[in-house]
């Protein structure tokens, strides 16, 4: 198989978009202090002097929340990519000066620019690690920019919504690094479904982001406050709000437009962003610097690939590959694409070379499953991790009719489940277990409930049942769901007893410890196990389970 290279730019392990329109802006501003995982609400009470004070709502004018599901995770990942040995030919050694070179967006003498300045002036470290998620895609976007002769200020846009966190999560269902809601996100080339979200791939997003600011500044003729403002709140939002200043003899001009407070923010962010970059000499501050090299390249593998096999093959950790492959939600690429991955320079050409010599069909795991009574395609598709579509086609179905005895080939994961951590899956599980020093409970969705319901029988917040869940607040549910909910009071003070567990196929250690509500961890210290090894149908596990957290359970 003919495998094609197509040199991007970099990403040096990473992590993987835009219409954020209105209730999709976002920043962690708030998060300040190496607090990143505290509220905007909780800002306030960690610092308690009147400057500090000031400084929250600084943070606050204009910012929805957004989450970082996983946060550590990725950081843990972001030195391990290797470096190529040979840099490409630079005057310029720093992507962030390279990029700053060509700022001409006019910075005026404006509260609003003065108040965000004054904010990240003052919280370097809040830069410090936002640059540091930038490092696997800074130089990507600066090529792309450049290539498209558009503002070199856009690729600051990244940090304003999401702080360049490909796996941030906003109010109003926004996604990725450059938070696209579902709609405008399908609308510039980014497919959601089971097996992969466009908005999380650094790729797609990266060119729909663009491809939407075109779209923007020729609709606004050629002005890109009123493009970056419709980006934020919608097109239809700014055009109302400058129709509405030509009726009354106002002035068009963004600064005296009549938007909504996030949107009236989110200019000046990136304004006051571009000052700083552009004069961090004249401000004395530290920007971390981001080697203007190019460190990745795309390579086109031509059909679904286990992303543990595609790591195994590259010389890189599962972790690390689908680090720089945020877009698959699950343990494999999507059958129906896109076909490609993006990996390391230096490892790029040895993987396209060893993935040409294997046939399609060996890039998976293969099972063969023998209908049973009461089985169905649905039924099989979840007890595999795969879809109904998938099994339709490799088994070439016509109708989801099956009948008892008859052979179904089911493509599987090549490693236990929650070894694939980032995994739309395993990404849930790890925060929904994430807190220690609380009791969990959980609690099934039912037909007719809404977050406010759950959260008002619970007496806590909506805003912290949908950070536990890594939902947004104002996301639909669906009955079947599981929620966790942390609340105060001890474990110990419940009524525990020893059950044996029964493992089925499909099980891993990270989903009976979210059943049972304890911790994989202790499962393999209850059973001598070795939590890395595979589970196997009809192993007997011992669980030590305080069954009144069960009896909590919705």
């Amino acid at each position: 198989m003919q495998l094609k290279f197509f040199p991007l730019s970099p990403l040096i392990l990473a992590i993987g978009l835009t219409g954020c329109q209105l209730t999709d802006n976002n920043n962690d501003n708030a998060q300040i202090e190496n607090n990143e995982s505290a509220s905007l609400e909780a800002c306030s009470e960690i610092h308690n002097t009147e400057e500090a004070v000031a400084d929250c709502e600084i943070a606050r004018d204009g910012v929805i929340d957004v989450v970082h599901p996983n946060d550590q995770t990725l950081e843990e990942g972001a030195e391990t990519t290797d470096t190529p040995d040979v840099h490409t030919q630079a005057v310029i050694t720093d992507v962030w000066a390279r990029a700053s070179a060509k700022f001409a967006l006019e910075i005026p003498d404006d509260r609003r620019v003065s108040s965000q300045r004054k904010w990240y002036l003052k919280h370097p470290e809040y830069m410090a690690r936002v640059v540091k998620r930038a490092k696997p895609f800074l130089y990507y976007i600066v090529e792309e920019i450049e290539k498209r002769d558009m503002p070199m200020e856009l690729v600051l846009l990244p940090i304003v919504e999401s702080a360049f966190d490909p796996f941030a999560y906003s109010h109003g269902r926004a996604a990725g690094m450059w938070q696209f809601i579902p709609g405008t996100g399908k609308r510039f080339g980014m497919p959601q479904n089971w097996w992969y979200d466009g908005r999380r791939d650094v790729v797609a997003s990266t060119q729909g982001a663009l491809d939407y600011l075109t779209y923007l500044n020729e609709m606004f003729d050629g002005n890109w406050l009123h493009a970056l403002a419709a980006y934020n709140s919608g097109e239809g939002r700014v055009q109302r709000a400058i129709k509405a200043n030509q009726r009354a003899g106002k002035p068009t001009d963004f600064w005296n437009l009549d938007l909504p407070k996030e949107t009236r923010a989110y200019v000046p962010k990136l304004l006051a962003l571009a000052d700083i970059l552009k004069n961090k000499d004249e401000y004395a501050y530290s920007w971390p610097e981001i080697e203007n090299v190019a460190v990745i390249e795309v390579v086109d593998i031509g059909s679904q690939v286990d992303l543990a096999f595609a790591a195994e093959l590259a010389g890189m950790s599962l972790k690390e590959l689908h680090g720089l492959n945020p877009g698959f939600n699950r343990w494999a690429t999507s059958p129906d694409g896109p076909h490609r991955l993006v990996l390391p320079i230096g490892k790029a050409a040895a993987f396209s070379q060893a993935l040409a010599n294997i046939d399609q069909k060996e890039r998976l795991n293969w099972v063969r499953h023998s209908v049973k009574p009461g089985d169905s395609l649905s039924k099989i598709a979840k007890q595999y991790h795969t879809t109904v579509k998938v099994l339709k086609r490799i088994n070439e179905l016509d109708s989801s009719m099956i009948r008892v005895g008859q052979a179904i080939m089911v493509p599987v994961a090549l490693q236990e489940l929650d070894s694939y951590t980032l995994s739309q899956e395993e990404r849930l599980a790890s925060l929904q277990n994430s807190q220690s020093s609380k009791q969990k409970v959980s609690h099934t969705v039912k037909s007719g409930d809404t977050l406010w319901d759950i959260a008002r029988k619970y007496k806590i917040s909506t805003k912290q049942l949908a950070k536990w869940n890594g939902m947004a607040p104002g996301d639909m549910l669906h009955p079947g769901k599981t929620l966790v909910v942390w609340q105060e009071g001890s474990a110990k003070t419940g009524v525990t007893k020893t059950l044996t567990y029964t493992v089925r196929n499909g099980d891993s250690l990270s989903r009976i410890a979210s059943k049972f509500n304890v911790k994989v961890s202790d499962i393999g210290k209850w059973n001598s196990l070795n939590t890395k090894r595979y589970l196997q149908p009809g192993q007997r596990l011992k669980l030590h389970v305080d069954v009144t957290r069960l009896s909590a359970s919705g």
